[in-house]
């Protein structure tokens, strides 16, 4: 189970086919479905995160949280010197 503490549960949507493809699979892995699809979204993750397109993209959208994050805080700023 999880490792880094409580986990979450989700649903997901898969077509009668990906679903006995799924569970064959955890039949010839020997484990439970929601392990071989949590095993499937780490290696996703792991895959994505080493990705130097991927990294770039990430790098990006954090420069732009960033900026809304201080506009933001400006706001918060301005609103309160008026109080």
């Amino acid at each position: 189970m999880a490792k880094n503490g409580p986990t979450k549960a989700m649903s997901i949507r898969l077509d009668d086919e990906k679903m006995e493809e799924l569970a064959r699979v955890a039949r010839v892995e020997g484990a439970p479905v929601s392990e071989v699809v949590r095993t499937a979204i780490r290696n996703y993750i792991d895959t994505r995160s080493s990705d130097p397109e991927f990294q770039r993209r990430v790098k990006k959208k954090l420069e732009e949280d960033i900026a809304t994050f201080k506009r933001i805080a400006g706001r918060v700023d301005e609103a309160e010197a008026g109080e």
